[in-house]
């Protein structure tokens, strides 16, 4: 790792009152003023500071602060900045108290500097091994730490609760907390309630079982779980507790044999308290797999794709409500939910507010789960519309790609109108503002399909969705992004700022009249809150994913932000990841504040992709047919569709081990490279598989190599 403090300029004691003055709120944070975090600071979200994933138990990521603001944000400068080393994602937003900022980066490695200065205070690195990443969909991010008394608490790639010294970063215990290590993640960011560590876990594209857990923060032993997808019905439901009504209930919305792979409906994000109600409500995965046929199912498939509302202390079910009946397009409800008061058909409400994968925006009451409204806010075609009174949507015939057996392109797409990256919601503007995708996905279901023991579990065939080399350039130019600031009492767009690419990364809304926010073209923006004007820009010479947060020291307003581009789109979008150009990962935490000079190292120049130089196909059309879809099965998902990478692992296309049958085998079936994550699939494939992979690839190097040297004759 390699940090770089950056000059500051001194300012007077007089300067300093003064903008102690101008940042409002509580007194600026001294060193050693606490001896920890209690669950009534995290309740009062003191404004220096930043405590929880979202800052408050509502999840709003608004900050009082006001010294930077849309009269002075252009005098914002780079304070100082550190880089990481993880070449991977960055997802997570840092948590500041007590003068020191934490942050998790990927592989789940923890990290705190001297928020003041950037000097390191520790680093932490629960070693996670690297074959993991063949259970985890997403890229092996992590969203962010919790932070309660003395201990900061981070949730491990591998499925460990870590709970670590906040002074030293000393590891105080690891525990598995995952049903199991072949199926499960956890990528999340942990939360604090009651005084108890809660986190759920992902793997919904695998074999699991979604659900979500509260931990003793002391010994990291569970103290209540709700699961989000019933079990076995023959087994009855009495081992459920307080919550077999709830599980009994669920199960009669499902057909065919779920409970063998699990289900989904996994709580891997959107974890959000309310205090005035006590209840903790979370989003859930989809049902899995994708494709309801390939395992029987029938039917909304309870609690998947759903808001789900249980009691703080016990994990009781209180009631839920289901934004995607029979999913089949992978419209997870794990976007952040914001809990805010905003005026309903001229009446107060307190209400949940979640803008989902599957494009609506929908406003809930907190207390009782009652449907208020849900308006799209990007092209939707799976729905034809939502009940007025319940919200329930009336599904497109046509979206029943199992049904129909017919191709599908859907809107959404399984990557969302919405995705992980974080919302805000200003109370001063009463809009909400969310990161936006417009990018449309090609469903077909696989034919013949069986659950396996390794690799993703969809249903589906991606082999029969991979883009033609012909509509390439359509599909860049109508696969888009947005930043949206949505009226939720007018239940209408306020404005909208046009991006050249989705995934953009998460949002921070301010007093000071301010939207910050990273995007995939490597820039870190200021918009003004009330209208979307750009206010100010800083390259971070890399995209950004993670979202924002601001804090305060000494009278000084920072604001900080993980660089790092990655994800799932990076990873298996293919060509369409690279619409917003290709970036090269440089994984750094940079901080800003007001008239600081620092400056980045020079920019590495972008690397020259290798030109295309395969071997010559000497395969069959049958061994291609094969290799095509065993590769949409099980590669699609790190190496690209139509094996054009995004740019954080190799493009199988320059492989140079193409050459060689024998070498192909030991990579694929061997497992020579499980180091670097690449595991043996040995348990899924043959050797003959792999040779039928290998052909498949090669045909693919030699159709761009021809199609790139078309265009440059």
């Amino acid at each position: 790792m390699r940090m770089k403090q950056l000059s500051a300029v001194a300012i007077s004691t007089v300067a300093l009152a003064i903008a102690a003055c101008q940042i409002g709120g509580a007194d600026p944070v001294k060193a050693g003023a606490t001896a920890g975090v209690t669950d009534a600071m995290i309740a009062a979200a003191p404004d220096a500071e930043w405590l929880s994933y979202g800052r408050d138990y509502g999840e709003q990521r608004f900050s009082p602060l006001t010294q930077v603001n849309d009269q002075n944000v252009g005098q914002l400068g780079l304070a100082w900045y550190a880089d990481l080393d993880t070449a991977r994602g960055q997802e997570a937003t840092p948590l500041v108290h007590d003068g020191v900022i934490y942050v998790s980066t990927a592989w789940s490695m923890v990290k705190a500097y001297d928020a003041r200065t950037g000097q390191p205070k520790w680093a932490y690195d629960p070693k996670v091994p690297r074959e993991t990443l063949v259970r985890a969909c997403c890229d092996a991010v992590n969203r962010g730490v919790a932070i309660y008394g003395d201990k900061i608490y981070v949730g491990t790639l591998d499925g460990r609760l870590v709970a670590l010294d906040a002074k030293t970063g000393k590891e105080v215990f690891s525990k598995v907390v995952v049903p199991d290590q072949q199926n499960y993640t956890i990528t999340g960011a942990p939360r604090v309630v009651k005084g108890r560590i809660l986190i759920g876990a992902g793997g919904g594209e695998y074999r699991a079982r979604g659900y979500l857990a509260a931990y003793d923060p002391n010994t990291g032993a569970e103290v209540w779980r709700f699961n989000t997808v019933p079990g076995n019905p023959a087994d009855g439901f009495a081992k459920e507790g307080r919550n077999a009504k709830a599980m009994e209930a669920a199960a009669k919305s499902w057909a065919g044999d779920w409970w063998t792979i699990g289900g989904g409906g996994t709580v891997w994000d959107s974890i959000t308290y309310d205090p005035a109600t006590n209840l903790v409500l979370f989003g859930t995965g989809n049902a899995e797999p994708w494709n309801p046929a390939a395992m029987g199912r029938e039917g909304d498939a309870l609690y998947t794709s759903s808001i789900v509302a249980v009691n703080a202390e016990t994990g009781e079910y209180a009631w839920h409500f289901q934004e995607t009946p029979e999913d089949r397009w992978d419209f997870d409800s794990d976007a952040q939910i914001t809990i805010a008061d905003v005026m309903v058909n001229g009446q107060k409400r307190h209400v949940a507010i979640h803008a989902p994968k599957n494009g609506h925006v929908y406003v809930i009451d907190v207390k009782t789960g009652q449907f208020l409204s849900g308006t799209p806010w990007v092209p939707v075609n799976w729905t034809t519309g939502l009940d007025p009174k319940t919200g329930k949507a009336t599904i497109n015939p046509e979206a029943r790609y199992d049904k129909t057996g017919k191709p599908w392109v859907g809107l959404p797409g399984a990557i969302g109108a919405h995705s992980w990256h974080a919302q805000s919601f200003s109370p001063k503007t009463g809009l909400l503002y969310i990161p936006t995708n417009v990018a449309a996905q090609g469903y077909v279901a696989a034919k013949d399909w069986k659950p396996s023991a390794i690799g993703y579990q969809f249903g589906i065939d991606p082999s029969q969705t991979s883009l033609p080399a012909e509509g390439r350039a359509a599909a860049k130019a109508a696969t888009v992004g947005a930043l949206v600031a949505w009226d939720v009492a007018a239940k209408k767009e306020a404005w909208r700022v046009p991006m050249p690419t989705p995934w953009n990364g998460g949002v921070l809304s301010t007093a000071g009249n301010l939207v910050f926010q990273g995007n995939a073209t490597g820039q870190f923006v200021a918009y003004s809150a009330d209208k979307g004007q750009k206010l100010w820009s800083y390259g971070t010479q890399s995209g950004v994913i993670a979202a924002p947060m601001t804090y305060a020291i000494g009278g000084e307003q920072y604001v900080a932000i993980l660089v790092g581009w990655g994800g799932v789109w990076d990873l298996s979008a293919g060509i369409l990841a690279h619409t917003g150009g290709a970036y090269k990962n440089i994984s750094r935490l940079m901080v800003f504040k007001l008239g600081a000079k620092g400056t980045l190292p020079a920019a590495p120049k972008p690397d020259n992709q290798a030109v295309l130089d395969p071997p010559p196909f000497t395969g069959k059309p049958e061994q291609v047919a094969r290799g095509s879809q065993l590769y949409g099965r099980y590669c699609t998902v790190c190496h690209g569709d139509a094996a054009i990478a995004g740019g954080l692992v190799p493009d199988l296309r320059h492989s140079g081990a193409l050459g060689s049958e024998e070498a192909i085998k030991s990579i694929v079936i061997d497992g020579v490279l499980h180091e670097n994550g690449m595991v043996s699939f040995k348990s899924a494939l043959k050797p003959e598989d792999a040779e039928d992979l290998r052909q498949f690839l090669i045909k693919r190097a030699n159709d761009d190599k021809a199609l790139e040297e078309k265009k440059g004759g």
